[in-house]
């Protein structure tokens, strides 16, 4: 059986790849285990973003959660962060989020959490997946009447992740002016509003999902229109999530963007200054420039690196006692205030450090970046792809002739059928070449015609 768990939980087209039978067994079978290891009526929030397949698929899993004594607890549309925090702060067993982040509305995912806020680790995803395999022999209970979980909704509960939010930084935001796309996800109804809050003039864009329009043109994977309206309609920043908020990118006040390495290095720097920056340490994955790891060694910051993957990211950090860490694509975790990447959190703590500095976003944020070079080659659905004599060589002398000038990251996508490829290096031209070459070996050997 094909891995069913990618990088981030179980994903694919909804309704295609994840039909809400698949949805049921899942939800079954992860209630089966909280109710054997935990207690009668174990407790799990159940979140979503804004798809229009959310709705079935959380009905889905909360009644395979409900058929094994769960009770289950919907509070509605709610960022990713927002669900982890829900689920470590309320006393739940779990919890279950249903999205499928920054991808194309058709597809959907469920993420899985302990009762700690923090994804499932590896050996209990894998322990779901062999469930799986062997569902119809599998004896599970058969509960009746008062045994039953529950089923209720309770979208009252977001508001206690938005008062969180709120006290993130002690810095009112006044006279700051910030332009949010929440790209018609799950951020929509919070993001505009703490800002508000916090005193800060919010012009809104992308903000009414209708279930379709999620990440289309818009959201940190589609800064254009964000940096046109800062360009037309002048702000000190602008902020983009992607579909289910534990990702921003931002933009400054000369529509120039901003990526997580820019946002982590102004954090980092940040944090440092308030001796909060625990062991003078940045967790970072292989994508992250170079550029980067010079700028934070300036400031006597320690730089440790991980495969791509916020788990990954979240995995070294607990081992290393770091606080900060996170990805070039806007996945930024604060340890000591969420278990996972958290676009809202980001985001005050940016606009807190552009307050507090009085400083120009376009001023601060600069990193002498290396060129880099990522290109997403779409593929057939290849086991063992990296094996392919043709692409091994190929691999093997794009790396032989940057050897000592720069670096190579080639890589299966854990969310959706891409190779992505990533070349970096001193000289651009060299970049360039090599990607395009490299991209065109592996496109023709397992491209998608």
């Amino acid at each position: 059986m094909k891995r069913l768990f990618g990088t981030d939980g179980v994903r694919g087209v909804a309704n295609k790849d994840l039909p809400p039978e698949l949805a049921f067994r899942l939800g079954k079978i992860f209630g089966h285990m909280l109710h054997e290891k935990r207690k009668q009526h174990p407790r799990v929030v159940v979140g979503r973003d804004t798809r229009r397949s959310g709705g079935m698929l959380e009905a889905a899993v909360s009644a395979g959660l409900a058929s094994q004594g769960v009770d289950a607890i919907l509070v509605g549309v709610i960022p990713t962060p927002g669900l982890a925090f829900l689920t470590r702060t309320l006393g739940f067993d779990a919890g279950v989020m249903i999205s499928a982040s920054h991808n194309p509305a058709e597809y959907n995912g469920i993420k899985l959490f302990a009762r700690d806020g923090f994804k499932l680790s590896d050996d209990e995803e894998l322990e779901i997946e062999r469930a799986l395999i062997q569902f119809e022999k599998i004896h599970f209970d058969e509960l009746i009447g008062g045994n039953l979980g529950i089923v209720e909704r309770n979208e009252d509960l977001t508001g206690q992740y938005f008062e969180f939010l709120k006290q993130v930084e002690n810095v009112a935001l006044d006279g700051l002016k910030v332009i949010v796309d929440s790209a018609n996800g799950a951020t929509f109804a919070l993001a505009s509003k703490i800002f508000s809050q916090l005193g800060a003039t919010v012009v809104s864009i992308c903000d009414k999902p209708d279930g379709l329009n999620i990440n289309v043109e818009c959201g940190s994977t589609h800064l254009e229109n964000l940096q046109k309206e800062i360009v037309k309609n002048p702000a000190d920043a602008g902020l983009a999530f992607d579909g289910d908020g534990d990702r921003v990118l931002a933009v400054d006040e000369k529509g120039q963007t901003l990526d997580g390495d820019q946002i982590m290095l102004l954090a980092a720097r940040d944090l440092a200054r308030q001796g909060r920056l625990h062991n003078n340490l940045v967790v970072v994955t292989v994508m992250s420039n170079y550029g980067l790891e010079e700028a934070l060694q300036r400031d006597n910051i320690s730089v440790k690196r991980t495969p791509v993957g916020d788990r990954h990211v979240v995995e070294e950090m607990k081992r290393s006692g770091a606080v900060l860490g996170g990805e070039q694509s806007g996945h930024i975790i604060f340890l000591d205030q969420n278990t996972t990447g958290d676009g809202l959190i980001t985001s005050v703590r940016l606009l807190s450090i552009l307050k507090k500095t009085g400083d120009k976003l376009s001023t601060i944020a600069r990193i002498n970046r290396y060129p880099q070079v990522q290109i997403n080659i779409k593929i057939k659905d290849v086991e063992n792809w990296n094996q392919l004599p043709e692409i091994k060589t190929a691999i093997a002398n794009a790396e032989e002739e940057i050897k000592g000038n720069g670096r190579i990251i080639v890589r299966a996508s854990g969310t959706e059928p891409l190779i992505r490829l990533m070349v970096e290096g001193k000289d651009l031209s060299m970049v360039e070449r090599i990607a395009k070459r490299l991209a065109a070996a592996i496109s023709n050997e397992i491209g998608k015609k």
